[in-house]
C-alpha cells in the first residue's frame, strides 16, 4: 500500500505550519512547566508510579491490568523503534530552532512519537480496567502527546500516529488479558 504523493505533501505542509507556529510561540510559564512535567512523566516515571499504586491498591484485577499495560508498552516500544528507523524522519527541532525549549531529543528520528505510543499503549488497558480512572489516565496520555509537539520534539502527525498505534496495541492487550 502506498500513499499518494499529494497526500504526503499536504500532511507535510500541515506539519510544517504547526511546527513553525509552535516553535515561535512564547508559551506562558505554567504551560511550559506543564509540558516539561508531562514529557518527563512520559519518560516512564508517571507510568511506573501508576503501576505501583495499582498493584498496591488496584483491587482484584490489578495484576491483569498492569500486565496488559506492560505487554502493550513493550510491544509499542518494539514497533516504534522499528518504524523510526524505517521512516528516518528528522525531528522538528533538527529543522528549525525552538524559541524556548532546550530539551534534547532521545534520538534523531521523529516518526512515530515513542512517548505517545507508550502513553496510549499503557493508558488504554488501564482505562478499560478502571473506568472510574479513565478521565485522569486519558488526560495524562494526552498531556504527554501534546507536550511532544509543544516542546518541538515531534510533528503533529507523529503524535497522531503514535496515539493510534498505542491505542490499538493497548486495546488488543486488554482484549487478550482482561
Amino acid at each position: 500500500m502506498t500513499i499518494s504523493p499529494a497526500v504526503v505533501g499536504y500532511l507535510t505542509s500541515v506539519d510544517h505550519r504547526v511546527m513553525h507556529r509552535v516553535h515561535w510561540w512564547k508559551a506562558p510559564r505554567w504551560m511550559r512547566l506543564w509540558m516539561i512535567c508531562a514529557t518527563r512523566g512520559g519518560d516512564g516515571w508517571l507510568w511506573y508510579g501508576m503501576a505501583v499504586a495499582l498493584l498496591l491498591f488496584g483491587g482484584e484485577g490489578r495484576f491483569a491490568a498492569v500486565a496488559a499495560s506492560t505487554i502493550a508498552a513493550f510491544c509499542g516500544i518494539s514497533v516504534f523503534l522499528f518504524l523510526k528507523r524505517f521512516a528516518n524522519r528528522r525531528r522538528p527541532c533538527a529543522i528549525e530552532p525552538h524559541c524556548w525549549s532546550t530539551l534534547l531529543p532521545p534520538d534523531q528520528f521523529s516518526f512515530p512519537s515513542g512517548h505517545t505510543v507508550t502513553a496510549f499503549a499503557i493508558a488504554v488497558p488501564l482505562m478499560i480496567a478502571y473506568p472510574n480512572l479513565a478521565a485522569g489516565v486519558f488526560f495524562c496520555a494526552l498531556s504527554i502527546a501534546v507536550s511532544r509537539v509543544i516542546l518541538g520534539m515531534h510533528f503533529l502527525s507523529d503524535v497522531l500516529a503514535g496515539a493510534l498505534i498505542g491505542s490499538l496495541l493497548g486495546f488488543t492487550a486488554a482484549r487478550l488479558i482482561l
